[in-house]
């Protein structure tokens, strides 16, 4: 099953904890900056917290499209740098709409959320690049298949450039 497009660009999901080191959220924020700058649309959970927030504020701020799939009905914890917020009213239902969408997706360390996120990707045959997080053995036979392990940012960029050739 093909992700959906907008208007052909490719969409990068970023997913992650709501709450993260300040390594992690500097990596997110410089994502999202790579993310803008290659003219990708970046995909996130679209609250105002750890992950979410940074890799937004890292594509807001250099010019890109942000989508933000909410897991509420109020967009009260939506992050200001999401362009384009989705209430689902679904609570965490909504992360397999968030892999569903993304084309390539980036995760960093998180909770059983994100780890949701990693096993709906290997589901659906995503493409998922892990910055320093290991979620666990049940990915052991997916790496360097469709799940590939790095440890920074530039790591990441290189990963999605070779993926998308």
């Amino acid at each position: 099953m093909a992700p959906c497009d907008f208007n052909n660009q490719i969409i990068i999901g970023v997913m992650g904890g709501g709450t993260a080191s300040s390594s992690d959220l500097e990596m997110a924020y410089e994502i999202g900056t790579y993310i803008a700058e290659n003219n990708y649309i970046l995909l996130n959970g679209g609250r105002n917290k750890g992950i979410m927030e940074a890799s937004a504020k890292g594509a807001f701020e250099s010019g890109g499209i942000t989508i933000g799939i909410l897991p509420g009905t109020s967009l009260d914890e939506t992050s200001d740098y999401i362009k384009i917020p989705i209430l689902t009213g679904i609570g965490n239902a909504r992360n397999q709409i968030n892999i569903l969408s993304s084309h390539i997706v980036v995760t960093f360390k998180g909770g059983p959320g994100t780890v949701s996120e990693v096993a709906f990707a290997l589901k659906f045959g995503r493409k998922i690049i892990l910055i320093d997080f290991y979620p666990g053995i049940f990915i052991d036979q997916y790496i360097n298949k469709t799940v590939f392990l790095v440890k920074n940012p530039k790591e990441a960029i290189d990963k999605i450039k070779e993926i998308l050739k």
